[in-house]
């Protein structure tokens, strides 16, 4: 059970979120003033001496590391390489005591659990220390497979079974490539396949649940800038066609290049990102807008429902990234499984001391975003079932929600009742609200209810706090039916909604936390 003081909390607008469901969740704590993330950034190019080594780079000892585990004297170790983070305690939105759990010793997995989209790499970039040593003994040595030639599959020990690991053909035409994915399983129709084609460079990822698939070639020939993806879904098997620039056979498809041919757990995978174009910008509300992205035309990317994105930008010489959920055009859209065709939509609250929303309200059209492939571990197929569907969002807590609405609609028939209870502090702040009032006098299966944290006396709707009694009130567990609960929102409000819901009845396996 969550250790939670109170059972009443404000209606929040954080922008914070936390993980998917059974992974560590981070609040976002009160910083000190001059301690946002554009201090911190303006501080580590002061040119301050932010490691104590005065400039040098070293090789740091596990007995070495593991001396600096305290407060005033912080290292900690990244994927191999070792920054002195005690400049950056009191900078750190999650508070100094989740920094101080990685203090002295390798936090990579740590880091991964929460942080996994931050480029670590620039924002510490000052406070490098150095390498870690790997200084292996002859006999240990002797006991680690050598690594694979580049272009081969990792060593059996290391990955999954050969026989359900998925694996690729290609064949070609006169006019075509054609390259062929056996994943050896059935595979989601809300998409599962990134490809992206530049300057002669194939790469494919397949996400097949935590797990990934990679191409990555260099092709033998000249191409076409176009891609053409068919799927069948039941036997698992994708095809990915590509245009010849000229007429001809071809000895190879490519060469092989880093990475490729390997299947990983997607958290190992290092984001890949490319360049989207901004097309417009769409205000919702006083403070939102809803951000369309062009995708290029060499790239093909569907964003499954409940899935995110992550948005790169450099500000200040420091690479700042940040997920968002994809939302559809209109919540009244012709809403697909993914996230389809060229364009993503964004719906993006912009704050006025936000390093990233306000650099990104800053852009033109026709400026460049940089996108990541899609992230999450939400799936439909525990929908299947499900009679009553409640949703629980905070501010842009709704933007997942918004295509799980469409969708439970359109593709659920068993779910009989779909209820949303949407906090916010203000009436304007509500976003897309005749929409979803629009949507609920269309559709009995559908129902909203708002909640607001700052009403006006002319507020007749539900106001102040969440509670005991509110929750109780929305989430009614009817005979013979099976409920599913999805909840949005800053990292406190989700914590508290959680324990509220376990006190309801609910199950782990009946709950479902988005991130972004």
């Amino acid at each position: 059970m969550l250790n939670v003081p109170t059972q009443s909390f404000p209606a929040p607008s954080s922008p914070q979120r936390v993980g998917q469901s059974g992974e560590s969740k981070r609040n976002k704590v009160a910083l000190k003033p001059g301690h946002s993330l554009m201090d911190w950034i303006k501080f580590s190019k002061s040119g301050q001496d932010l490691t104590g080594l005065r400039g040098c780079l070293i090789e740091v000892t596990q007995a070495e590391l593991q001396k600096h585990n305290t407060r005033e004297d912080c290292w900690t170790c990244i994927r191999g390489m070792v920054y002195n983070v005690t400049p950056y305690l009191d900078y750190h939105p999650g508070g100094e005591e989740e920094l101080m759990r990685a203090a002295g010793i390798d936090g990579t997995d740590l880091f991964d659990q929460v942080h996994r989209w931050v480029n670590y790499e620039s924002m510490l970039k000052e406070c490098l220390v150095g390498r870690m040593a790997t200084k292996a003994t002859a006999a240990i040595k002797a006991m680690i497979p050598p690594p694979p030639p580049p272009g081969l599959a990792a060593p059996a020990s290391l990955s999954p079974p050969a026989d359900s690991r998925p694996r690729y053909d290609w064949f070609q035409t006169d006019m075509a490539v054609h390259l062929v994915v056996y994943t050896k399983r059935k595979i989601p129709r809300s998409g599962c396949t990134v490809v992206d084609l530049q300057e002669g460079v194939l790469r494919l990822e397949v996400l097949l649940g935590k797990m990934s698939y990679l191409v990555h070639l260099r092709l033998a020939e000249d191409t076409e800038r176009s891609v053409a993806v068919q799927t069948a879904y039941a036997v698992g098997k994708i095809e990915i066609s590509i245009p010849k620039q000229n007429e001809g056979t071809w000895a190879s498809l490519g060469h092989p290049l880093e990475s490729h041919d390997t299947f990983l757990c997607k958290k190992d995978r290092a984001l890949c990102y490319r360049d989207c174009v901004l097309v417009s910008k769409m205000e919702v509300n006083h403070n939102t807008h809803v951000f369309r992205l062009k995708i290029p035309h060499s790239t093909v990317m569907h964003v499954p429902v409940g899935q995110h994105v992550y948005l790169k930008a450099l500000v200040q010489d420091t690479e700042v990234v940040r997920p968002y959920t994809p939302v559809d055009q209109t919540l009244t859209a012709a809403c697909q499984h993914s996230s389809q065709g060229s364009e993503l939509y964004l719906m993006i609250k912009v704050y006025p001391d936000g390093v990233f929303t306000t650099h990104l309200n800053s852009l033109h059209i026709g400026d460049h975003v940089s996108v990541s492939c899609p992230e999450g571990t939400f799936s439909l197929r525990p929908l299947r079932d499900v009679t009553d569907l409640y949703l629980l969002a905070a501010g842009t807590g709704f933007t997942p929600m918004a295509r799980l609405i469409q969708v439970a609609l359109q593709d659920f028939g068993t779910i009989r009742k779909i209820k949303l209870l949407f906090f916010n502090q203000r009436e304007e702040d509500i976003l897309w609200r005749t929409q979803l009032d629009k949507l609920a006098a269309n559709n009995e299966r559908f129902q909203v209810e708002y909640v607001l944290s700052e009403a006006s006396d002319s507020w007749a709707g539900l106001k102040g706090r969440v509670d005991q009694s509110m929750m109780e009130d929305f989430l009614i567990r009817p005979d013979g039916s099976k409920c599913f609960v999805c909840v949005c929102g800053p990292a406190g409000f989700t914590e508290l909604i959680l324990w509220l819901v376990k006190q309801q009845g609910f199950s782990e396996e009946e709950v479902h936390v988005f991130l972004g």
